[in-house]
């Protein structure tokens, strides 16, 4: 195998967004012994089971935009961890972009990690390398500062994930990086959240007007995940922060107002506050988004200080709220 062979988890918005990040980095246009694979579905790879015509086109992008030279099948929600560790077994660094969310079983990031681990301390590796580097899916808040028995349910097992890793970390199989990248920036527009709510002219804040939340573009996650994999640095066997942004909810709602006050009328502001929110939690305790509020709202663990974070330590440039909106249409 090359001396850094990378498999990326998943091609869908993240995974491809870290598929293009890595193709991009100079350190591997540079390279000519540091290739790119993905794992993604049998059914979703070109000649297996006859991939439908949108996935057929994704994966030529993939191929002969982004340099991926490898397809490698497989399904993090359901193959088990012994076969995952299998599929892993000859790559370097492997980056989780999948396996988050209702529409993988509960367990699925935990039983990825211990196949990766696995992976590292096999001592049956056909000749080929171990995996040397390990990101998480951990794409998100700073589950450490949450803590455990959070409104969202689905953040305890990020912590199980860390409480393993860390466990792991004196037998130094794995060298893996943790990247807390804060709010997905298009959830923030998202009129469902309930945050922005553009068609309805609305900006609703969560907790408080002064309570600020960290917000990355997948773009810049991409950018991010991929400097992190090719030039870690002194970064290892640790958290560290991403964000595009870092803002109050006063803020989000002066640029909304900035960019799209101008034609239809002001913005309704309306707050949420954390009694409201734990109410309307109450009534629907099994509501997806009313879980996210209630942990947003508590403003803790949910936005970074913009000068801890990797990308203003290395002057990279991310996107900010206001340039994305500039590039918003109502």
């Amino acid at each position: 195998m090359p001396t850094n062979s990378i498999l990326v988890i998943g091609a869908g918005e993240l995974g491809t967004a870290v598929l293009k990040g890595l193709a991009k980095h100079p350190d591997f246009a540079s390279s000519s012994d540091t290739t790119l694979s993905v794992m993604i579905r049998a059914s979703s790879i070109d000649g297996n089971g006859g991939a439908d015509p949108a996935k057929q086109r994704h994966n030529a992008y993939l191929r002969d935009t982004l340099g991926v030279s490898g397809f490698v099948p497989g399904d993090i929600g359901h193959d088990s961890a012994e076969d995952l560790a299998a599929t892993f077994r000859p790559f370097d660094t492997i980056i989780c972009c999948a396996g988050f969310g209702d529409a993988f079983p509960a367990g699925t990031q935990l039983k990825t990690s211990r196949a990766v681990l696995l992976a590292a301390a096999s001592d049956n590796n056909n000749g080929h390398g171990k995996p040397k580097r390990f990101l998480p899916w951990q794409w998100g808040m700073d589950y450490d500062a949450i803590g455990s028995g959070s409104a969202q349910d689905l953040f305890d097992e990020q912590l199980q994930v860390r409480a393993l890793l860390r466990e792991e970390q004196s037998n130094k199989m794995v060298d893996w990086v943790i990247v807390s990248t804060g709010l997905s920036m298009s959830f923030l527009f998202r009129a469902d959240f309930g945050v922005v709510d553009l068609p309805n002219r609305t900006v609703r804040c969560l907790g408080s007007w002064d309570t600020e939340i960290s917000i990355t573009t997948p773009r810049d996650i991409g950018v991010m995940a991929a400097e992190i994999a090719l030039r870690p640095g002194p970064i290892s066997n640790q958290a560290v922060y991403v964000a595009g942004d870092t803002v109050s909810y006063g803020r989000v709602a002066e640029l909304v107002e900035e960019r799209f006050g101008g034609s239809g009328g002001k913005f309704t502001r309306e707050t949420w506050d954390r009694d409201f929110l734990k109410q309307e939690l109450a009534k629907s305790p099994s509501d997806v988004m009313l879980k996210y509020r209630n942990c947003f709202a508590e403003g803790r663990g949910v936005a970074f200080d913009l000068a801890d974070t990797v990308n203003r330590q290395r002057g990279i440039v991310l996107q900010d709220v206001q340039s994305y909106l500039k590039e918003m249409e109502m």
